[in-house]
């Protein structure tokens, strides 16, 4: 165990714990289970310490003088540590290398997603096309989600403080690579600018070619109504929050052509007409009764509105939660 990098996070007040060693998964395991001698173990948490209080790669002797300790710190954009990998070896041994992780939180009570460049460069994005923060919609558009998909978009809309989540989902790198990632995440409730937020802290690990992991379960409730919809040309669907009426993610289907989702720099905030909203939260309540349907616009990426034909369907994401299955259509013209 000395020779593999240990995947410690720190996402909440509470203890630490272990979430890979080398590329394995672990699921949230005390320091103690993966670190049998204590000694290496207190060596372990206080390098983990260290560079969770100075945000800096800790590279030094153990108190005995006799190993190399080695922690590197995984932090967002906003310089938030949520992490740590580790390795304890001996004072001449040189670290192998390490698997691909990086740091990154949802705001789920703004709808916001933002990563880190650990993370933009394990998904192999270029360097011009990084953007620290982006709508929660537009953290999914690189995942093909596995059977626990449903769990986890209800666990979004529920935003507990205190939920935590581990799934093995798919990555789509920019490069067209196919890679298994463990998705380890923690909701927090944090003081905001208006109140209480709720963040969803997490990490992804790199666990290697998706084609050599078992990552193709049974579908899903909300899959099975997805993919029995096919989509046509000029239609667009997408999973809505009924809760706040904003989108968790496109289905099946690219994104609806000028419209704004992906509240990035320079662009328009992504929202729905002010004189329509009522209409919209109509339909959402009448989701409990039977299928909705309407007319709504939309900010364009111009800054104007456009109207699309709404069909929306409830969908039970967990037994005690649902969303909008929405499709929208492009008007005729």
């Amino acid at each position: 165990m000395s020779n593999s990098w240990i995947l410690i996070e720190t996402f909440g007040d509470g203890e630490p714990s272990v979430i890979g060693v080398g590329s394995s998964p672990k699921s949230f395991v005390p320091p103690r289970k993966v670190l049998r001698s204590s000694t290496s173990r207190e060596e372990a948490v206080a390098a983990v310490a260290e560079a969770l209080s100075t945000g800096a790669v800790v590279d030094r002797l153990s108190k005995d003088r006799v190993r190399r300790v080695v922690a590197e710190p995984l932090q967002t954009f906003a310089a938030r540590t949520h992490g740590a990998w580790v390795w304890l070896g001996q004072r001449d041994e040189t670290p192998p290398p390490r698997h691909a992780a990086g740091a990154w939180q949802f705001n789920l009570t703004n709808s916001t997603a933002s990563g880190s460049d650990d993370l933009l460069d394990l998904y192999r994005v270029p360097q011009d096309e990084r953007e620290t923060q982006r709508a929660l919609a537009g953290a999914f558009t690189r995942l093909v989600t596995n059977r626990d998909e449903s769990e986890a978009m209800a666990k979004i809309v529920q935003s507990a403080p205190g939920t935590t989540h581990q799934a093995v989902w798919t990555v789509r790198r920019d490069d067209g690579e196919l890679r298994a990632a463990h998705f380890s995440c923690r909701m927090i409730a944090e003081d905001g600018v208006s109140g209480t937020e709720v963040i969803l802290r997490g990490i992804t690990h790199d666990i290697g070619p998706a084609g050599e992991i078992n990552i193709a379960p049974p579908p899903t409730i909300l899959e099975h109504r997805v993919l029995e919809a096919s989509t046509k040309e000029g239609e667009y669907r997408a999973l809505v929050n009924l809760r706040t009426l904003n989108l968790l993610r496109w289905y099946n289907s690219e994104p609806a052509p000028d419209i704004c989702w992906e509240n990035l720099p320079g662009e328009p905030v992504p929202a729905i007409h002010p004189d329509d909203v009522p209409i919209a939260k109509q339909m959402s309540n009448a989701l409990a009764r039977e299928r909705a349907n309407g007319v709504l616009r939309f900010r364009t990426l111009d800054g104007n509105w456009k109207p699309m034909t709404i069909d929306a369907v409830l969908v039970s994401l967990d037994q005690h939660t649902t969303a909008a299955l929405v499709t929208l259509t492009e008007l005729c013209k």
